[in-house]
């Protein structure tokens, strides 16, 4: 146990984090403060991005369950407007606008949607829908990737972060070391915890931003995959279809 004289010459040793947070220099206090901003931004967006992938994973299971039992394209297509943030939707959507612009007159009544404008039908037709197919798929992967980037940059950087608050504390405890020309345990200990807790607080930013990083990739993976097998589902009925006329 430390004698009185060697906790004068060390300070006040805290025992608590906070107090040890407080007694921290300003470099060592700046970079906590930026560790709690990513921490903070990185919980807001995995709440938000959870709800987000949650709803379109049942809006796109009541839409495929729709898919499956209807009849006609175009009394999908009204119902279709109710889902605002199904991927498959979206591609249903677009593809269906496209077939409307694209297709003559007699495609479309046997389609059963509504008379679009007239348009020579020809072997390009299904390539052309593809590639919009394609490029919407593509656009709805994009859109439920944003804001990933900012987990994956906490994950990366704010190990290094806390490192960095956490040397800065030691040169300053060193740099105390020689000011007072002592380097007993009660000097030492009490910057060096003080030091500690930079990479701490780098770690538990960075961990859990690492851990759903990886567990919304894995989920947006999987939608995306649901939307391109949707996607050349609607395809080949399209050219089902058309094969008829």
């Amino acid at each position: 146990m430390p004698s009185a004289e060697s906790v004068a010459m060390g300070g006040n040793f805290h025992n608590s984090v906070l107090g040890m947070i407080t007694e921290a220099g300003l470099v060592v206090q700046f970079v906590l403060l930026l560790l709690f901003f990513f921490s903070v931004t990185s919980w807001a967006i995995t709440f938000l991005k959870y709800r987000e992938l949650g709803k379109i994973r049942k809006e796109n299971n009541r839409f495929l369950d729709l898919f499956a039992k209807a009849g006609k394209i175009s009394d999908l297509n009204s119902e279709s407007q109710t889902f605002k943030t199904s991927t498959v939707a979206e591609v249903f959507r677009v593809g269906y606008a496209e077939l409307i612009a694209m297709t003559k007159t007699k495609a479309a009544k046997v389609l059963g949607v509504d008379e679009g404008p007239s348009l020579q039908a020809d072997n390009g037709i299904s390539l052309l829908l593809e590639r919009v197919l394609g490029r919407t798929c593509s656009s709805e992967t994009a859109k439920m990737e944003r804001t990933l980037g900012f987990l994956a940059t906490t994950g990366n950087i704010c190990p290094f972060i806390g490192l960095f608050g956490t040397v800065w504390g030691i040169m300053q405890t060193f740099q105390d070391i020689g000011a007072r020309g002592s380097a007993t345990l009660a000097v030492v200990a009490p910057g060096i915890s003080e030091a500690l807790i930079a990479t701490a607080a780098g770690l538990a930013a960075a961990i859990p931003a690492v851990i759903f990083y990886n567990y919304f990739l894995n989920r947006i993976r999987e939608i995306s995959v649901e939307t391109d097998n949707f996607a050349i589902d609607l395809l080949n009925l399209i050219e089902r279809y058309h094969s008829k006329e």
